[in-house]
């Protein structure tokens, strides 16, 4: 026996009503409730001792947070139940078991002090009186629901059902079907703290009927689960019973089988040591997978593509140079460089055996055969072509591919290529590699950095495959319509070659030799006798395209081969047709364009410059008006900031040479200067037309014309000098087909003439100046008896250089 102190009892009496407390975590016992309960703390169980010590009766209150070990007095509910322990056992491991019976609802009015455990001062809850109608109903109510609670859930007897329904105090009835439930701990302790019997049982009755929707939702989930499970199990049977007969009518492999096949394949499979050992590992993890399982299937797509792929798969490269000419001359006609540099890739490709596929960037209009020559370069070489369109891409995992965390993980278009094509040195075009953008995906242009750089592309590591892939065979062809909108880096991987556009000889030619017959054979007209003249073709070229390549002559030579199979479907006869200059018009409408003219006659203040746009070189006409005024400098034809400022450079070297040019030097004080390029709709732009604007102004200010079959480009600085452009070529071509005779260029363009094709050059006198003067002597007109400079004015630069010999000589003499 556990030897304790006795239970405190003023003046020896029972009037006031003091027993120890035993804390309950998780639990809260109700009266008429016989409770089991395992006890370990020592306050408690000196509470158990010194109640069975006494009179067995103890007070049980539920802790307001179960966590607690050592509550204090905040930490325990003031409402509990007065109780008898009925039975006090003591365990092996220490801890005591105790069979307590719930007597009477009691409040807690005084902790009394006591080191070995709690004792408190209880005033008992009184719950006599009679029933009302209204509680009576209720506890009907309750009956009620709790047999059908009692329906759905198995773990309830009926015995027990009985025993409830025996009870006649609606108190001793609401705490006993408590008593059974799960409620919240929570909700329990304010149903012992509900003083009031009604509103105890509406609070019982809305709990339990809570409860009961629960439980039938509970049981509705379990339901379609298992019938889930079920059909599951059901599918799986059939199709395994499917698959046994199949298999007993040979009409299917056994699973095994398949494994097997795949075995010998990654077996057979020529891979990189890296490729074959990643491709065993996980063929291993096949093995140990259930066929139908979604894993499985990833797994095997990945060995497939692992297996799929031209490791070292090749074609024969051709190294007949003849041979490789001829094709490249009979599907494109001009394109020198092009096919030079490509010629020259197989000359060094026949000497040595392993050399590195060049990234070749062709930069040009549309419509003068990039993607077309790529092709041609495929076909002379011998090799597979694959052509992989990056315009729009703006998702980094098209060029390197999706890790594989995800379902529907692929490689990269590269990767993808590779396996459609299945060698691993074709002729890979990267088409409009200028119209990649970006977004929170990642850039594509910096993935395909590791593509084209020769010094990395040797072990490319697509996400989706995790293995290195050797793309050095591969021959790269991009191809994009202006190079500023490609990053500087990716440009520095690349060799550029650009295709400037045709001469209206060239696509004469083209169309004779190719477009014709080509679109004479689509439209059903082969065979029969239509003749395109010179002149005609000529005239659509002009007067109907305004482009570099030949596209759109394409489109209106198709569109002229659709009327006269329409006048052949119509007529029923076997007919010629011949097509003219003056017939043009009537298959096509008037003419759309009207292409840059050089001046009809000698002007003041009107100069022919040139102009580079996307489409080839155009004729650019700037006129200068000089007006009385305040000074002021007009400039219209919507400019750019560049021809602005060209302008005020013009007009200051103006100012500057006023004396040497013999024009008046308040001029920008006492007159306003008109600057205007026609066309105003169209933006223009760029630093090539400094020498036309100042030729321009110096025209209008010493009212002498500028010669009308003379054209100009060229920048200016503010001492004259005269600055290189870019874009000869497309300017000369355009000024060949305005019917200029003359063209004046920096002296440091003189080196691009070569590009210029021979043709061409014979009929135009090029002029290579270094000085705004040359310029001005070369395009204005100066009559006979008159001089265009002040002789007794030297231009600043050669001042310049007398003045540094008269140094010299003083020098000298001293």
């Amino acid at each position: 026996m556990i030897n304790l102190p006795k239970i405190f009892k003023q003046d020896g009496s029972d009037s006031k009503m003091i027993f120890p407390l035993l804390p309950l975590r998780d639990i809260v016992v109700f009266p008429h409730m016989v409770a089991p309960l395992f006890v370990g703390r020592v306050k408690s169980v000196n509470a158990l001792a010194n109640a069975m010590n006494n009179d067995k009766r103890v007070f049980l209150s539920t802790q307001k947070k179960a966590g607690i070990d050592n509550p204090r007095e905040k930490d325990i509910s003031p409402v509990g139940t007065i109780g008898t322990v009925l039975q006090l056992l003591r365990l092996p491991d220490g801890t005591v078991k105790a069979l307590i019976e719930g007597k009477s609802r009691g409040r807690i009015l005084n902790f009394i002090p006591n080191e070995n455990y709690f004792q408190v001062e209880i005033a008992p809850v009184d719950e006599s009186g009679e029933a009302t109608a209204e509680e009576v109903a209720l506890s009907r109510s309750i009956l009620e629901c709790f047999g059908e609670y009692a329906k759905l859930n198995k773990n309830i007897s009926k015995d027990l059902v009985n025993n409830v329904s025996a009870i006649s105090s609606p108190s001793q009835l609401a705490d006993t079907v408590a008593a059974h439930f799960s409620f919240k701990i929570e909700d329990k302790q304010q149903l012992l703290e509900t003083v009031s019997l009604g509103k105890r049982l509406s609070f019982l009755l809305r709990l339990i009927r809570m409860e009961i929707e629960v439980f039938r939702m509970d049981q509705r989930i379990k339901g379609r689960v298992k019938d889930q499970m079920e059909k599951t199990q059901k599918n799986y049977y059939l199709n395994e019973q499917m698959r046994a007969i199949k298999k007993e009518m040979g009409t299917e492999e056994d699973p095994s089988s398949e494994l097997n096949e795949l075995e010998k394949r990654i077996k057979r499979k020529r891979m990189s040591k890296e490729a074959a050992a990643k491709a065993r590992q996980e063929f291993k993890k096949l093995k140990m997978m259930t066929p139908m399982s979604a894993e499985a299937t990833v797994v095997r797509n990945y060995i497939e593509w692992i297996i799929g792929l031209p490791w070292f798969d090749k074609s024969k490269i051709k190294t007949d140079l003849e041979e490789a000419e001829n094709i490249l001359n009979e599907d494109h006609y001009g394109l020198e460089k092009p096919k030079e540099r490509i010629l020259e890739y197989l000359a060094v490709q026949a000497l040595i055996k392993k050399v590195r596929g060049p990234i070749l960037c062709l930069v040009g209009p549309p419509g003068v055969g990039k993607t077309s020559l790529a092709k041609s370069v495929a076909r002379a070489t011998g090799r597979k072509f694959v052509r992989l369109s990056l315009g729009g891409v703006r998702d980094e995992a098209e060029i390197r591919g999706h890790r594989r965390t995800y379902i529907g993980a692929m490689p990269g278009k590269v990767i993808q290529s590779l396996k459609k094509v299945g060698v691993s040195n074709p002729v890979f075009c990267l088409d409009e590699v200028d119209k990649m953008s970006m977004d929170f995906r990642g850039d594509p242009s910096a993935a395909l950095l590791e593509v084209l750089d020769p010094e990395q592309n040797y072990s490319f590591n697509d996400h989706y495959l995790d293995l290195d892939y050797d793309l050095t065979d591969i021959l790269f062809i991009t191809t994009a319509n202006t190079l500023p909108t490609i990053p500087l880096p990716l440009q520095d991987r690349m060799e550029v070659i650009r295709l400037a556009g045709y001469t209206e000889y060239e696509k004469y030619r083209i169309a004779k030799e190719f477009l014709i017959s080509k679109q004479l054979r689509l439209n059903g007209l082969e065979g029969r006798e239509i003749h395109f003249s010179k002149n005609a073709v000529l005239r659509i070229v002009q007067e109907y395209t305004r482009e570099a390549g030949v596209r759109n002559m394409e489109r209106e030579i198709a569109s002229i081969c659709r009327k006269i199979a329409r006048e052949v479907v119509k007529s029923k006869e076997d007919k010629g047709f011949k097509v003219t200059s003056k017939s043009v018009p009537k298959y096509l409408g008037p003419p759309r364009f009207r292409h840059g003219q050089a001046e009809e006659k000698d002007q003041i203040g009107i100069v022919t410059g040139l102009a580079w746009t996307q489409v080839g070189g155009e004729l650019l006409c700037i006129e200068t008006l000089i007006m009385p005024g305040k000074g002021d400098l007009i400039i219209t034809g919507k400019l750019g900031d560049v021809m602005k400022e060209s302008a005020q450079a013009a007009v200051s070297y103006a100012r500057s040479r006023a004396d040497r040019l013999m024009i008046d030097n308040e001029f920008y004080k006492k007159f306003d200067i008109h600057i205007h390029v026609p066309e105003g709709a169209i933006p223009k732009d760029g630093p090539s037309a400094g020498i036309t604007i100042c030729t321009s102004i110096v025209s209008a200010l010493t009212k002498k014309p500028v010669h009308r079959d003379i054209a100009m480009t060229g920048e200016i600085t503010l001492r004259g000098r005269v600055l290189p452009i870019g874009g000869l070529k497309e300017k000369v071509l355009a000024a060949h087909r305005g019917g200029i005779k003359k063209i004046i260029i920096s002296e440091e363009n003189e080196k691009d003439l070569k590009e210029i094709p021979a043709s061409i050059f014979k009929q135009i006198k090029f002029h290579v100046v270094e000085h705004m003067d040359e310029v001005l002597s070369h395009a204005l007109i100066v009559n006979e008896g008159e001089v265009l400079f002040n002789e007794n004015d030297m231009p600043i630069e050669i001042m310049a250089d007398k003045s540094d010999e008269i140094k010299q000589q003083t020098t000298t003499i001293n």
